[in-house]
């Protein structure tokens, strides 16, 4: 029996985070995690750069039942203070759109500097650690908890979940989180894949065949009102890019996403342009100035854009076509999944824990932090951020 302050369950970016708070408090820390390299997840995150926080990450980038759980550590933990660290390790890193921010070389950078900060605050990492057990001490004058993993028992006073979500299970995602969470009664969230790519019904995947690598600014609304202004990719499978990872979010099924293709335009009022202009051009050879023409011909076979010269165009074909390709709407068939998807929506209910502390309300001792917990974040370095500061936050309670 190994017996330790603080056993974390996840070597991912928010268990780790906890482990060097909690281990440069002078608490004893061991780390389990079932995977044969720590932060599987940040390295290979940002195309194995990993967008590791958001200059502008506040509140109101995170989707929870309960929209002021995160406000707490974030406002404790800020991206500053996540910049100030990898700073004083020298990491090389660059600013990108929109407050992210990326490793110049590679996310093993970061890796190193995690742990490096767990070596120094004197933390025990077990890699290849499957959690088969946790049972909660029958001693009253004793609190805490048994975890058996395969080879080992261990005794701790603070047990931390942070095992993440169901994400990517080719890293080894795992529901343990939710499992240990339902032992003790807490109430968990039904979960889905989120930040993740649309799949196309038969006939839209057909109609759009050919268009695969085809990426275009545009503006993409949810059913619910939430809208976000960033490219769409499509793909062999059906849409991705930027704006449709973040509509995904708020995206339920059987819903359709409304696409302005022409964010930057009126078409109205050019399509009225043209036509006192260059009326003798055609329609199709004129949008092809300002969308894909592999687009434009797939509209043009459909019948949405007139193979004709634009003079002959009238009031109504402009405001018909103008309103189609300001708002496109297109109903997926569902998503890639757990497969591609960036993060897990739902799980552990926040109601069951405190805001400052991540302790659960019911089991004292018990704690849980990062994805496993109801609280998802944009795209764009938002996710890591609510792992270092909820890591942050819990490792200063431990």
């Amino acid at each position: 029996m190994i017996t330790t302050d603080v056993l974390i369950i996840g070597a991912g970016a928010a268990g780790l985070m906890c482990a060097a708070t909690a281990g440069y408090r002078g608490k004893s820390v061991v780390v389990v995690d079932m995977g044969k390299k720590p932060a599987r997840k940040v390295l290979i995150s940002g195309g194995g750069r990993c967008n590791f926080t958001n200059e502008n990450a506040t509140p109101e980038n995170y989707l929870c039942q309960n929209p002021h759980f995160a406000k707490s550590a974030l406002s404790r933990y800020s991206a500053q203070d996540f910049i100030d660290l990898v700073d004083r390790h020298g990491l090389n890193y660059h600013h990108k759109t929109l407050g992210q921010l990326f490793c110049d070389d590679s996310a093993q950078d970061l890796v190193d500097i995690l742990m490096t900060e767990c070596e120094w605050a004197g933390v025990e990492i077990n890699l290849r650690s499957e959690v088969l057990s946790v049972t909660p001490l029958q001693d009253e004058k004793t609190l805490g908890y048994i975890v058996k993993t395969h080879d080992k028992s261990y005794q701790c006073q603070s047990l931390v979940v942070a095992s993440g979500g169901l994400t990517m299970p080719k890293l080894g995602a795992s529901p343990i989180g939710y499992k240990i969470a339902e032992q003790f009664d807490l109430n968990v969230l039904d979960t889905v894949a989120a930040l993740v790519p649309f799949t196309l019904h038969d006939h839209d995947k057909q109609r759009f065949d050919g268009l695969s690598g085809i990426s275009l600014l545009t503006e993409v609304t949810s059913e619910n009102g939430v809208m976000f202004k960033e490219n769409i990719l499509f793909t062999h499978r059906g849409l991705s890019g930027p704006a449709i990872l973040q509509i995904s979010s708020f995206w339920r099924a059987g819903q359709a996403v409304t696409i302005n293709l022409l964010p930057e335009h009126k078409l109205n009022e050019v399509l009225i342009n043209w036509q006192s202009e260059q009326g003798q051009k055609s329609v199709k050879n004129l949008l092809a100035t300002l969308l894909p023409k592999r687009f434009v011909d797939v509209l043009v076979k459909d019948g949405v854009i007139a193979d004709k010269p634009i003079k002959q165009l009238n009031h109504h074909d402009i405001s018909a076509l103008s309103e189609y390709l300001h708002a496109w709407q297109i109903k997926p068939n569902g998503t890639e999944g757990y497969r591609t998807a960036e993060v897990t929506l739902g799980g552990v209910d926040t109601d069951e824990l405190s805001s400052k502390t991540f302790e659960s309300k019911k089991q004292t001792g018990l704690f849980f932090i990062g994805e496993v917990i109801d609280v998802t974040g944009w795209l764009g370095g938002y996710n890591f951020q609510f792992c270092w500061a909820s890591g942050y936050a819990c490792g200063q309670a431990v």
